[in-house]
């Protein structure tokens, strides 16, 4: 994935740090790493589609501005949100403590546990996972878990993206993977999962999905909390969920 941001639509006027003026925004630059399904990915066409880009859509929608995706590979959303590359990362963003740090979050717009995935007939349990190697996308909640208990593993292997975390599962380069259980679900269904399921239960390592913004960006914080209220109550989050999950994921 080329590092180099690309605007999927025109820009049609700067987007300003939010200094306590609460004006409405005509255009907001949004951050996305267009490698995650089903939440982000490049269609047959060219398009980026996703739950999260859907989301996004109707937030914006919400706001009466206009959104342009940028596109930006995942370790560098932190960074470049804070370099002002774009307003904001709707790509799937953990809430923690940690990168509270550094950012600012809305409420969160979805859940998630954090699971392992491995063959089927392994045998691998994560409870005893002893003289396994295990992997996970690199500056994830996954990750930060597996460093913390690297002692449990004879080996951990970190990717860049889930695409290349999942071609290390098949290949065998890794005993199981971990990372975001509904992450994995759509690969799961697919005919490259199909020999692969879910091992042990879901960790809670989070505080839910959320919108990152700048730390002074308080004014816009607010206003995309209003947004996915709004959202949440009309039905507008409730359709977007069923298009690309038979379940619930708020």
């Amino acid at each position: 994935m080329k590092t180099l941001a690309v605007a999927l639509i025109l820009l049609l006027v700067p987007f300003a740090s939010a200094s306590g003026d609460d004006r409405p925004r005509l255009t907001l630059r949004i951050g996305v790493d267009p490698a995650y399904p089903p939440f982000s990915e490049i269609d047959d066409e060219g398009r980026l589609v996703g739950f999260d880009i859907d989301i996004a859509l109707a937030l914006c929608a919400r706001m009466k501005s206009v959104c342009t995706f940028v596109r930006q590979e995942w370790e560098g959303l932190i960074p470049a949100l804070r370099a002002g590359k774009f307003d904001a990362i709707v790509s799937s963003m953990s809430i923690t403590e940690k990168r509270r740090r550094l950012v600012a979050f809305t409420d969160r717009y979805y859940s998630s546990g954090v699971r392992f995935v491995a063959r089927k007939g392994s045998g691998f349990d994560p409870a005893v996972p002893g003289g396994r190697t295990v992997g996970a996308m690199r500056a994830t909640i996954a990750s930060d878990w597996l460093e913390d208990n690297r002692e449990k593993f004879s080996g951990i292997e970190l990717y860049a993206d889930q695409e290349t975390l999942d071609r290390a599962l098949i290949e065998g380069r890794v005993d199981a993977a971990l990372g975001d259980a509904l992450g994995f679900w759509k690969w799961l269904m697919s005919p490259e999962g199909a020999g692969f399921a879910y091992a042990g239960d879901p960790y809670r390592l989070d505080e839910g999905i959320g919108i990152a913004v700048r730390k002074e960006d308080d004014v816009l914080r607010r206003r995309l909390n209003r947004a996915l209220r709004i959202i949440l109550g009309d039905g507008t989050y409730r359709k977007i969920n069923a298009k690309y999950f038979p379940f619930g994921i708020y």
